[in-house]
């Protein structure tokens, strides 16, 4: 059952390790009705594929011995609300700077549209609840974007899949430490709107070979 999605969770988990101290972060990758999500309390680096657990988009574990991530709940209300085809949560340290200080991200990076025009904060509601998941949902979707931050706690990042989404929340952080370097020496300067939207657009055909 989501054999390609249980080995995708299984090779990149490791890719955690960049983002987040110890286990404290998780990612999954849906297909259809259900996704694959890191187990909790693993170390990323252990993770086999057979043992991920798969769960279903009403919450239910289907497949797999080892319980899955203690935020299951919010990558659950995230794919019911936006279907995604992964997300990727880390306690990264800017993001999470700026989520202690409840401050959204402002478009002073144009990498930025990757996630939107702003990165907000989602409202501080207890780790693992079905509090905290409709809080960051209710988030993104005030704010149009694909990641938000959960207050005094980390980073939430949607993608297609699990390479945009971990490359997305790569560039959230960088965003977010640029932004506090630039606050500590003065004043940021927010690219405009129109000007996010012209990035986000070039983003659509960036990478990719022109056929015509």
């Amino acid at each position: 059952m989501l054999g390609a999605e249980r080995r995708a969770v299984a090779m990149r988990a490791p890719d955690l390790a960049t983002l987040t101290p110890g286990r404290t972060g998780n990612l999954s990758v849906r297909r259809g009705d259900g996704f694959a999500v890191t187990p909790t309390g693993v170390a990323y680096d252990r993770i086999d594929a057979e043992d991920v657990p798969v769960v279903s988009l009403a919450g239910e574990r289907v497949a797999g011995d080892t319980a899955p991530s203690s935020e299951t709940p919010m990558h659950t209300a995230v794919y019911r609300e936006f279907e995604p085809g992964a997300i990727v949560h880390t306690h990264s340290p800017w993001s999470s700077t700026l989520a202690i200080l409840q401050e959204p991200i402002p478009p002073v990076h144009y990498m930025l549209a990757l996630a939107g025009t702003t990165v907000p904060v989602a409202d501080y509601a207890t780790y693992g609840t079905e509090a905290l998941a409709e809080n960051a949902v209710e988030a993104m979707e005030a704010a149009d974007a694909t990641a938000c931050l959960l207050a005094n706690h980390g980073l939430l990042v949607t993608g297609d899949d699990i390479d945009a989404a971990l490359e997305t929340a790569l560039n959230v952080e960088y965003t977010a430490r640029i932004y506090c370097q630039a606050k500590a020496l003065g004043d940021p300067v927010e690219l405009s709107a129109e000007e996010m939207a012209a990035v986000a657009e070039k983003f659509e055909s960036y990478g990719q070979e022109d056929d015509t």
